[in-house]
C-alpha cells in the first residue's frame, strides 16, 4: 500500500478537512523535532530534516511552526524528547501491517495500538512478525513532468543508485480541499541510499515532491468491498493516532471500490 496513490486519496474522502490538516501538522512537527536533534538544525547538512522541512511547506505550515519545531530538536527551547519506534501486527482480513511511529510514551503508545488492532479483529504482535513480508526502501516521487526523456531518466535514475521505478501519483497535502493528483515516478532505493539519490535527483533538475523510508511489501493480499471497508476504516484510525508517522500494509484495494461511510 502506497501512501501516495488512490489509498491517500481514498482515506481523506474519510477524513474532516481541519482535523486532517491538525493531525499532518502535528506528525510534521514531531518529524521535524527529531530530524534536528540526530542531525542538526541546517537542512543543508541535514537531508532528513531538508525533507520534514519541504513536507511541512507542501502541507502549508507556519513558517513559525517550523522553526520552533527545530529550536526544539537542538535544544533551543524545551520540548518533548520522542524516540522512533516499530510495531508489527496483523489488522482485518490478516492484512500484515508495519507500523512507524514517534512517541514519547512507549508503554502508552503499544497499549492504544493493541487495543486499536484488536477492536478490529486484529492482533498486534512482537518485533519481526511480519517484517518479513517488507522491505525497507527509500521512496522518492519525481514529477513526470519535469522529466524531459523518460528512457533517459529511467537509465539516470538507476545509474544513480534506484533499485526500481514505478509510476504512481502524489496527492498534495495542502489547505486546498481537493487538490489534482500529480502524476509521479516512485523512485526506489536502498534504505540507506535514500538521501544520496534523493540529492543526485534534484541536482540533475528534477521536480521531486517527497522523500521517506517505506515498507515495500513482496506480494499482496486482495480484499474484497467489504473487507476493504473494513480495513480503511482500521487504516484510518491507525494513521489518525498521534503517534503514528506511517503505516504500511501488503493489500490492495478493489479498483471500483468507494469508503461507505465518511468520518465527520
Amino acid at each position: 500500500m502506497s501512501g501516495h496513490n488512490k489509498w491517500s486519496k481514498i482515506k481523506r474522502k474519510k477524513q474532516k478537512r481541519d482535523r486532517r490538516r491538525a493531525k499532518l501538522f502535528n506528525k510534521l512537527i514531531r518529524e521535524i523535532t527529531v530530524a534536528a536533534r540526530e542531525g542538526g538544525g541546517d537542512p543543508e547538512y541535514n537531508p532528513r530534516l531538508r525533507v520534514a522541512i519541504d513536507r511541512a511547506h507542501e502541507a502549508d505550515m507556519p513558517k513559525d511552526n517550523i522553526e520552533n519545531a527545530i529550536k526544539r530538536g537542538t535544544g533551543e527551547l524545551e520540548g518533548v524528547d520522542y524516540e522512533e519506534q516499530t510495531y508489527e501486527g496483523y489488522g482485518p482480513a490478516g492484512v500484515a501491517v508495519f507500523v512507524r511511529a514517534l512517541t514519547d510514551n512507549n508503554n502508552r503508545t503499544v497499549s492504544e495500538l493493541r487495543h486499536l488492532f484488536k477492536t478490529y479483529d486484529g492482533n498486534l504482535g512482537e518485533d519481526g512478525c511480519v517484517s518479513w513480508q517488507f522491505e525497507p526502501r527509500g521512496e522518492i516521487l519525481v514529477e513526470q513532468d519535469s522529466v524531459d526523456d523518460d528512457d533517459a531518466f529511467l537509465l539516470e535514475a538507476a545509474d544513480m543508485g534506484a533499485m526500481s521505478i514505478e509510476e504512481s501519483t502524489f496527492e498534495p497535502e495542502s489547505e486546498k480541499q481537493d487538490p489534482d493528483p500529480i502524476p509521479v515516478y516512485a523512485v526506489y532505493t536502498g534504505f540507506e541510499d535514500m538521501h544520496e539519490v534523493d540529492e543526485q535527483l534534484r541536482d540533475a533538475d528534477y521536480e521531486v515532491r517527497d522523500t521517506r523510508p517505506v515498507q515495500k511489501p513482496q506480494q499482496h493480499v486482495e480484499l474484497d468491498q467489504e473487507e476493504a471497508d473494513t480495513f480503511l476504516d482500521f487504516y484510518t484510525e491507525l494513521d489518525d493516532h498521534d503517534d503514528v508517522q506511517a503505516a504500511f500494509a501488503n493489500c490492495e484495494l478493489p479498483d471500483d471500490f468507494e469508503p461507505s461511510v465518511e468520518v465527520e
